[in-house]
């Protein structure tokens, strides 16, 4: 209770500091003469991933403009060598300090991708003349509270309409400064020497140009998404006896216990590749780009297989299929057939049915993750789809 209190008393305090600090008649914005923006993007590894687009959609309309992310550590790696971003900003979680940091910028436009009260204030503080924020439609987000609402007055809102495709929604945020696109294309990069190493892995694990290479990722930051490790060693066996494929293990140190208990579930004759906690974002990156097809729930490393234009299986279980997952010909999502509504959404991951979210993610069969592997890898064969 004493927490609730002290924490509304700072959010009212703070709501007072930004209308008075950032009045709306003395801003003052040019879109003819911008010259540094920054996008605010704090969550997971897929959610970034998904943002890339708006990177591009500014360079493509301002080539000399310069592109600050503002996020998280890892977020950091993953949009290294990245050419549509100059800088990127990691967010300490200290308000001063990422005030400071923000503010010596003088941006002339700034957005957040969500609902978050503290980085608009935080924007709202630095004085940059337009900042753009979402509103949700279409559903409801906890994210967006009382004190977010009430600051949001000051700035320009746009649009987040849930069940609809993210990364496009996110690109409405640029409309205000007059970029206008429908091109949601992911877009990463990695270095020579994450390149170098993984050839070199290839190398010491007989990995050629023209095997057919399978990665699987049997873990999810979000344990609520995670599928039974035995059904992903079934597929494993599956994809070894049916295509002869060279199977690659993805995983953090984290992700240790579904690992082994994938590894500890498959046939005596299937050989994997064991990666776990072999590689950082860069390196990867560089892996997940040389593989024929992905697969996995809905996690960042499938968001990653998508920008490298790598096919991919994702194994979607609560969540909204229609919001972020993979889409177009060689993508192939695993869905049940009776889900009254998902439980997990972009705007919305923390509030959730939590039995009827595992039966959404039981419920989906080895045998049903199989099919969509046979028709991906028809579609693969009939477009002469060959990565190495």
């Amino acid at each position: 209770m004493m927490n609730f209190i002290f924490t509304s008393i700072k959010n009212i305090f703070l709501i007072l500091v930004c209308f008075f600090y950032y009045p709306v008649r003395k801003r003052v914005f040019d879109a003819k003469n911008i010259k540094k923006i920054l996008i605010v993007q704090t969550a997971k590894l897929g959610d970034m991933v998904c943002t890339t687009p708006m990177f591009r959609a500014v360079k493509e309309k301002y080539p000399n403009c310069k592109v600050f992310v503002g996020g998280n550590s890892i977020n950091k790696e993953l949009l290294a060598n990245n050419s549509d971003v100059d800088e990127y900003i990691v967010l300490s979680g200290n308000f001063m300090t990422d005030l400071s940091r923000i503010k010596k910028e003088n941006f002339d436009f700034a957005c957040i991708t969500s609902p978050n009260f503290i980085n608009l204030a935080i924007l709202c503080l630095s004085k940059i003349p337009l900042i753009c924020a979402p509103f949700i439609e279409n559903g409801w987000s906890p994210y967006e509270t009382k004190s977010y609402k009430i600051l949001r007055l000051l700035v320009k809102k746009v649009s987040h309409r849930m069940g609809y495709y993210a990364p496009r929604e996110y690109l409405k945020l640029l409309e205000p400064i007059g970029v206008y696109s429908d091109d949601t294309k992911k877009h990463l990069s990695f270095s020579e020497k994450a390149k170098l190493k993984i050839e070199n892995l290839f190398k010491n694990e007989n990995i050629k140009s023209e095997d057919f290479i399978v990665g699987i990722s049997p873990s999810a930051g979000n344990k609520i998404k995670e599928w039974p490790a035995d059904r992903f060693a079934i597929v494993a066996d599956y994809v070894y006896k049916k295509y002869g494929a060279k199977i690659i293990v993805i995983g953090t140190k984290n992700d240790k216990k579904e690992v082994d208990e994938m590894i500890n579930g498959v046939g005596i004759e299937t050989r994997l590749i064991n990666t776990v906690g072999l590689f950082n974002i860069d390196e990867l990156k560089a892996l997940i780009s040389r593989l024929n097809i992905f697969i996995s729930v809905d996690t960042g490393p499938i968001y990653i297989a998508e920008a490298f234009g790598v096919p991919t299986i994702d194994i979607v279980g609560p969540v909204d299929e229609k919001e972020q997952p993979p889409t177009g010909k060689f993508h192939k999502v695993v869905n049940i057939r009776n889900k009254e509504r998902p439980q997990l959404y972009v705007m919305n991951a923390k509030s959730y049915d939590y039995k009827e979210a595992r039966r959404q993610i039981d419920a989906i069969t080895s045998e049903m993750v199989i099919k969509e592997i046979e028709n991906l890898y028809e579609t693969i064969k009939n477009n002469g789809e060959k990565r190495h």
